[in-house]
């Protein structure tokens, strides 16, 4: 008798559950507060990094974070997983040690860069070993496990550790992500087991042979370029938000409702909104509510859903310009949260449907480009603009009207892409 659901997954995949969760927990956890941490003065703990150079650093290294997963992908088939995530661990753990002892731009830049290379070779090797540990029987709940524990990690390392952290140092921070990518070292050494690869494997040529023939369909180019637009408004969040936060909120009603009830279990609590709490806040509604937002569009068309969804991300931000109210700001984030929710399994759905059907996977391997353009504007632009609106002029209501311009920009995009370049009709 065949084992059904959680019981029909063998150990490996549960390892590469547990790497996931781990490496994104430490990845996010590190940038719920990467941007505060460069800007803040160096009295106060900080690194004083001007707001502009941070956002060079992040146009730098979250773009390679996306683009990266390209090559190492191909390199895993090539030499296995097993030595590909010995070399990710090993660059990953380094660059986040290094961080923590940097206090020069240039060092910092390195030993980020060093963390996102490693970062990046690890990426399509958990999802792989995912897909080479699951079937038609039970791929669903498997990926739906993996989503689920990326989002959990991102929730409960800023939310638990990352306070706490802070109080003792922000060094204390990186030597976390250090010691929690660190010791998959060990897991890897004496527990992930190498699955069985696909007899044809590719080499770089092939890798950059494949890149030239998916930039050659225009159509699929542009729908990515469109769709990079709201992801220029979601890598927001960890920065001109985050600076927002910092500078302009009084998140006071926050903290004494959050306090309110924590007075219920303990004596005197002093619980803060912060800058972590972000994160918290995007990865804690993915997790509420994404079963109940995937049930409610799943017989949905693709494109029409995908800009509601957009059309909710860029009202979350326009929210921001209206008010400087906590708990205005809460809800902006929160319905900012529920529109990426809604439009980016869509969008997954969406490449899946139209890319060729000899080239599915290809397709939906170029697909991340989205990330790699949104981050790459997305950066510099927020920087810039912010130390303009907000620093100078005193008026970051432009600010987010401007981001949320951008947002109605995509959505017009999409609608006209659906209108008239759809290569498929009706899904």
């Amino acid at each position: 008798m065949n084992k059904s659901g959680i019981k029909s997954f063998p150990k490996n995949f549960w390892t590469a559950i547990t790497m996931e969760f781990f490496e994104r927990g430490s990845y996010y956890g590190v940038m719920s507060v990467l941007s505060v941490f460069l800007v803040l003065s160096v009295d106060k703990g900080g690194l004083g990094f001007s707001k502009e150079s941070v956002g060079v650093i992040k146009s730098v290294i979250t773009p390679l974070l996306y683009i990266l997963p390209i090559i190492s992908g191909a390199i895993a088939d090539r030499f296995g997983y097993r030595k590909t995530l010995f070399f990710a661990f090993s660059v990953m753990s380094l660059g986040y040690f290094l961080t923590s002892i940097s206090s020069t731009y240039i060092t910092v830049f390195m030993s980020l860069l060093l963390m996102v290379l490693g970062a990046g070779v690890f990426k399509p090797i958990i999802s792989g070993t995912i897909a080479r540990t699951t079937d038609s029987s039970n791929s669903t709940l498997g990926f739906g496990i993996f989503y689920w524990s990326i989002n959990l990690g991102a929730f409960l390392f800023p939310l638990v550790l990352i306070p706490i952290l802070k109080e003792l140092g922000w060094n204390y921070i990186f030597i976390m992500a250090a010691v929690g990518t660190g010791w998959l070292l060990i897991l890897n050494l004496l527990v992930y087991k190498e699955p069985q690869r696909p007899q044809t494997q590719k080499n770089l040529f092939q890798v950059l042979k494949e890149m030239v023939l998916v930039i050659r369909d225009y159509k699929f180019i542009l729908m990515i370029v469109i769709y990079s637009g709201f992801w220029i408004l979601y890598f927001q969040m960890f920065d001109t938000v985050l600076w927002y936060l910092k500078e302009y909120m009084d998140m006071t009603p926050v903290n004494n409702f959050i306090n309110s009830i924590l007075g219920l279990f303990i004596s005197n609590p002093s619980w803060k909104f912060d800058a972590e709490h972000v994160t918290v806040i995007n990865a804690g509604t993915i997790i509420a509510l994404q079963l109940i937002i995937s049930s409610i569009v799943k017989n949905t068309k693709a494109l029409p859903t995908m800009i509601v969804g957009i059309g909710m991300g860029t009202i979350g931000m326009g929210i921001l310009a209206i008010s400087t109210h906590a708990w205005i700001f809460i809800l902006g984030l929160i319905i900012f949260s529920i529109g990426e929710m809604t439009a980016h399994p869509k969008f997954i759905s969406y490449i899946g449907l139209i890319a060729p059907e000899d080239k599915k996977a290809l397709y939906l391997g170029y697909s991340f480009l989205y990330g790699v353009i949104g981050s790459g504007i997305g950066g510099v632009l927020g920087a810039y603009s912010y130390v303009k609106f907000v620093n100078e002029m005193g008026r970051p209501g432009l600010l987010w009207f401007m981001f949320s311009l951008i947002g109605v920009a995509t959505i017009i995009g999409l609608y006209l892409f659906n209108r008239y370049l759809s290569p498929k009709k009706n899904i």
